[in-house]
């Protein structure tokens, strides 16, 4: 476990890198930060001189492989942290420095248990891209094939392994405070940010989300997924179909090469609809360094490193949500949030109902724009605070998800109404799981099961209630004691309390 003190002086070191790099210069300026944060924001920068305009890329590099993740997300998001601050954060997406070759090829032959020129034609020492988990080389297969070899940085895992502790933390001490920030559970937002990190760390289950997400799109023309090729992948390598097209960050290229913006924009919040409320399935890191276009006009996306799963209540609710929202049923959104306990039962349901019709009416039917997220965001965050209402970390994943590709949408086509493109595959959606042919389907199908588990039943209360005349059951055979000699036993209760003596103690230093 890492010492307290570790802990304290990351989060110093962290504030420092920040506030040198400018990033703190908002809170600083801003009249309506408390002035205690004020202060300690100007003693975090002291004998320094930051930049302007910040650099809010080089301190998040800085600071660690997780701070450049959360940089990704901002970066799709011009409307709430600036058009150059976004700028800059779009380095963060694939233009971090990258590792030598030299220990990229030792990784890849460590990695898939052979040297690499019996795996390749050749690679490019080159990376076409480097990111803050991995970086990845375009490569030619002994077969011929084109294909991309993504590898990962080499001491990821133990850096990632530091951080998060340290998040952990620093989470705890928040949430021991009470109040607003123990609604928000951070705690609870770290348990499930280090959930999606360890998957990311292992690209065998990224390969794996990738073939799986393949198949559920299969039916989608305008979204393809690269295939796997599975003999050339493991836990820290995996190699995958390489994809020719643009990047959606070159959108001069995109106009340049006649592809239709408004047309791509909207296939890609199609895609991640049918994605997170038709499959359950979604991709979780929609930023433009993962979305490409192809020559065909087809979207094609990378890295499936974070995957998010919702459940079919979940997805019942959300899609009746955000159908409610379009169609300003707020009603009905206000009772799926209580239905879904998202909002305490002591709270009025006609309140909720109000509150909520007043952050969405200015916004419906409005172009993105138009809107005033500040505004929306902050009518959003009053009502949480107004009606308890507990963050729902199962949930991050997706609003996290929703919020990056609206930005890049919106990126694509400023004027795009992701109301009018949600609206309509939303209600059709619902028209198939909620309508008359759909609960007859679901009642058929759990009577066919029902008649299926008959047999079974039949013998289980055969087996409890025998027929008479039919030989007793046997009697039970008696206990024999099966284990370890005395001294066996002994040493193991020995090391088992020892073992609660190291975990008692460990909760003990932690509130030292």
């Amino acid at each position: 476990m890492t010492a307290r003190t570790i802990h304290i002086w990351r989060t110093l070191k962290w504030g420092r890198t920040l506030a040198r790099n400018g990033a703190l210069l908002g809170i600083e300026r801003d009249g309506n930060a408390p002035a205690a944060l004020r202060r300690l924001v100007r003693i975090a920068r002291l004998g320094s001189f930051p930049p302007n305009p910040p650099a809010y890329a080089k301190a998040f590099e800085q600071i660690g492989p997780a701070a450049v993740k959360l940089g990704q997300s901002l970066a799709t998001r011009p409307d709430l942290v600036g058009e150059e601050a976004a700028r800059d954060l779009l380095r963060l997406q694939d233009s971090l420095p990258p590792v030598p070759y030299a220990r990229i090829k030792a990784a890849i032959e460590t990695g898939l248990g052979a040297p690499v020129e019996t795996l390749f034609r050749s690679i490019d020492p080159e990376p076409v891209g480097a990111a803050s988990i991995a970086q990845v080389h375009r490569a030619v297969t002994t077969e011929g094939r084109d294909v991309a070899v993504k590898v990962l940085r080499p001491g990821i895992e133990e850096k990632f392994a530091g951080d998060i502790e340290t998040y952990e933390w620093i989470a705890a001490q928040a949430a021991a405070r009470g109040g607003e920030i123990a609604r928000l559970r951070p705690r609870e937002v770290i348990a499930t940010f280090k959930q999606w990190t360890l998957r990311e760390l292992d690209l065998r289950r990224e390969a794996a989300s990738a073939s799986e997400l393949s198949d559920a799109m299969s039916g989608e023309d305008g979204y393809v997924v690269p295939e796997i090729d599975w003999q050339r992948t493991s836990r820290r390598v995996m190699t995958l179909d390489w994809v020719e097209g643009i990047k959606l960050t070159d959108r001069e290229a995109l106009v340049a090469a006649g592809h239709d913006l408004n047309h791509l924009a909207k296939t890609l919040v199609r895609a991640f609809l049918r994605q997170a409320i038709a499959e359950g399935f979604f991709h979780a890191d929609l930023h433009q360094g993962n979305l490409f276009v192809t020559p065909e006009g087809r979207i094609a996306a990378i890295d499936f490193g974070i995957m998010g799963r919702v459940n079919r209540q979940a997805r019942l609710w959300l899609a009746e949500i955000l159908h409610g929202l379009i169609t300003g049923n707020y009603r009905r959104v206000a009772e799926i949030h209580f239905d879904a306990q998202y909002v305490p039962g002591h709270h009025s349901i006609d309140e909720f109902t109000t509150a909520l019709r007043a952050v969405g009416e200015p916004i419906r039917g409005v172009p993105v724009k138009d809107i005033s997220v500040g505004n929306m965001l902050d009518g959003l965050f009053a009502i949480t605070r107004e009606f308890d209402m507990p963050t729902q970390p199962h949930l991050l994943l997706l609003q996290k998800t929703m919020v990056m590709v609206e930005g890049v949408a919106s990126t694509l086509d400023p004027e795009i109404n992701m109301w009018e493109v949600s609206g309509p595959f939303v209600s059709e959606w619902l028209r198939d799981e909620l309508g008359p042919e759909a609960v007859l389907a679901n009642h058929l199908q759990r009577a066919i099961r029902a008649i299926g588990d008959l047999p079974d039943l039949l013998r289980r209360i055969e087996a409890a209630y025998p027929k008479p005349g039919a030989a007793p059951p046997a009697p039970p055979l008696p206990e024999i004691e099966v284990g370890p000699r005395r001294w066996l036993r002994s040493l193991g209760w020995s090391l088992l309390g020892a073992l609660a003596g190291v975990a008692i103690a460990s909760v003990l230093y932690g509130w030292v």
